[in-house]
């Protein structure tokens, strides 16, 4: 595909004015990379909808108009202009009809055009993004530490997910895939770009040391997706983001997609993209119809043992804590207690992170208890209730936590245990989140909580979760120092392999 623009940057402007978002039409079906969701035919239907109104998430601003017409949406990807070998293998993955936001952004994206597309997590974006990066870049070949293409996403878990996603479309039409994240070997990423990579799926901050290193330069990048746009501003790394952007190409094509749009994110609109298209799923992930949302007024002597109880519940659940302390006590609290919890925070080195996550997707682990590192990027199938133990301070926040229920058109809810004193700034909050809750007074041991979350009381038979064993043969102390060409290979391997994200 040839990556030459179908518009010219020569004449950038700034574009301030013009309509707030036109919502579509999508339901925001399927998951974040567009695969089929199983079904959950075993679980009670949840079309009460307590605690439900679709509503836009306030501070949103409003749009650059588009000038050139949009190409219509396509209603299946055979219909667009890809190599053979993608089709083949979006086949093969059992996709044949794009999600909303992938059947209106790709027939422009596919021609070069600037996109700008929001849609709550689930929605499809990183297909919406990836497949059109993917096609203009095929047939070219990197150069040494030069990268054709460019994803810039917030956290590690996100960046793994993404590659994970990518990862068969790329190999159908021979690209090489580079991750670059923090809290892994420098070393072996640099190695990757030496060798040559024609994606990079990157965070901002690792990215710049490689680049600060001299192991790569940005210089050939003609296309480049800012993911979690949002977050990455949210986070403090828009410095980062600006000083990465300008080294790219400046003819070449910018594509932003994010779940929510505001006044930070609004910079990089305006500097950034040039005449995009523009399209919307969901306003919000408060907006999702299949989404209930509690507020359960505890005192604060029950709320331990009420969290305790909703953690020894059947089934997974991720309770969110603001504070890495915070997760590691009730982390521990719950094991004592019987429940197969753990946790995950900024403070676990990535493998950890890596592993804790594979074992909670196969129920090894049944409560993650986690800071905000999980509230985006994490997908896991049939997850259907997410507990705030201690209230966001930010709608986004709340947003971006309960998103990791409720996904792929599936049912969940989002719980927020709430004292007396933090009752005021909730209902602000709710507010602010275009959200009105179900509020139930909660006391333990009423029928009521575990109606609502299934809550029911532990074991009280103290457990430990160990780490899966490998099956590592013993070496001889003659063979240590030692390592086979077979053997590094298969450390690599080891190392770099992380849970299955293709329907995260």
């Amino acid at each position: 595909m040839n990556p030459t623009r179908t518009n010219d940057r020569t004449s950038r402007t700034r574009r301030t004015s013009g309509p707030a978002f036109n919502s579509g039409t999508g339901s925001g079906r399927g998951n974040r990379f567009g695969s089929p969701a199983p079904s959950r035919s075993g679980r009670p239907s949840r079309s009460g909808g307590h605690g439900r109104r679709p509503a836009a998430v306030q501070g949103e601003f409003a749009l650059p108009k588009t000038i050139t017409p949009a190409l219509p949406a396509v209603e299946a990807f055979a219909d667009l202009d890809m190599p053979a070998q993608m089709l083949a293998a979006l086949t093969a993955q059992g996709l044949s009809v794009p999600f909303p936001i992938q059947g209106a952004t790709l027939p422009n994206t596919l021609a070069g055009r600037d996109a700008l597309g929001r849609g709550r997590t689930g929605s499809g974006k990183t297909l919406a993004f990836g497949l059109a990066l993917l096609a203009r870049t095929a047939g070219q070949r990197a150069e040494p530490r030069q990268p054709l293409a460019l994803v810039l996403v917030p956290t590690r878990e996100l960046a793994q997910q993404v590659t994970d996603a990518l990862t068969p479309y790329a190999r159908s039409v021979k690209l090489r895939l580079a991750t670059v994240v923090g809290g892994m070997p420098i070393g072996r990423q640099a190695g990757a770009l030496r060798g040559g990579a024609e994606v990079v799926v990157a965070t901002p901050g690792r990215l710049k040391d490689l680049i600060d290193r001299g192991d790569c330069r940005l210089n050939q990048v003609a296309i480049t997706v800012l993911d979690e746009a949002d977050q990455m501003a949210d986070m403090g790394f828009m410095p980062q983001v600006t000083a990465l952007l300008d080294q790219v190409r400046p003819e070449g094509q910018r594509m932003l997609f994010s779940a929510t749009l505001d006044r930070n994110v609004d910079r990089l609109v305006r500097r950034y993209l040039t005449d995009p298209v523009v399209h919307s799923v969901d306003p919000s992930a408060g907006a999702v119809t299949t989404m209930e949302h509690h507020v359960l007024h505890v005192q604060g002597a029950d709320k331990h043992r009420t969290t305790t109880e909703i953690a020894a519940r059947d089934g997974r659940v991720i309770m969110f804590l603001d504070t890495k302390h915070g997760v590691d006590r009730l982390t521990q609290d719950l094991l004592n207690s019987g429940v197969r919890a753990a946790a995950l925070h900024g403070g676990k080195s990535q493998p950890q992170r890596t592993r804790t996550l594979a074992q909670f997707k196969t129920g090894h682990v049944t409560v993650l208890v986690a800071t905000n590192v999980a509230a985006r990027g994490i997908h896991v199938d049939d997850l259907d209730l997410v507990v705030n133990i201690d209230p966001p301070t930010d709608h986004k926040d709340y947003l971006h936590r309960g998103g990791r229920t409720a996904r792929a058109g599936e049912s969940g809810s989002v719980v927020t245990l709430v004292t007396p004193n933090q009752r005021r700034d909730m209902s602000r909050l709710m507010s602010a989140a275009g959200i009105v809750p179900q509020t139930t007074q909660i006391r333990v041991g009423e029928e009521a909580l575990s109606q609502i979350t299934g809550a029911q009381a532990p074991s009280g038979i103290p457990v430990t979760i160990t780490a899966p064993v490998a099956g590592r043969r013993k070496r001889s102390a003659s063979s240590r120092g030692r390592r086979s060409p077979a053997s590094a290979a298969r450390r690599r391997t080891v190392r770099q392999t992380s849970f299955d994200a293709a329907a995260a």
